[in-house]
């Protein structure tokens, strides 16, 4: 049993920053991509940044210089890092994670979702 649990959403001012943490747990055997999607009402979930075991990163062009996605290891922790937020970066957030996880003696690799925190940025 593998869960990714979200923190950090809430209300900002346009222009002010927040921080979001997702912690992986349970039976993992191996973390590969890491990453966060939004989805705001009435339109489809989509790509915000991830980060991939080497460290190397994505971003979506609307966020790229104000977002930052970090992540450590150690902790099965991802991190995205929030600044100048905009009126258009209200959504849902939910981390996600390409996971391999132990099985009995076996592991099985699958895509696994936290349960999504709201961000609400204010004009």
């Amino acid at each position: 049993q593998v869960q990714l649990v979200e923190s950090g959403g809430g209300l900002v001012q346009a222009g002010g920053s927040l921080r979001l943490s997702c912690v992986a747990s349970g039976s993992i055997f191996s973390i590969n991509g890491m990453g966060w999607y939004r989805q705001a009402p009435g339109k489809q979930r989509e790509l915000v940044a991830r980060i991939i075991s080497g460290g190397s990163t994505t971003y979506a062009d609307s966020v790229k210089g104000r977002f930052t996605i970090s992540r450590d290891n150690a902790k099965n922790t991802v991190y995205l890092q929030m600044n100048s937020l905009k009126p258009e970066d209200t959504s849902v957030y939910y981390c996600h994670a390409l996971i391999k996880a132990y099985s009995g003696i076996f592991t099985y690799e699958n895509d696994y979702w936290g349960q999504g925190t709201q961000v609400t940025v204010s004009s």
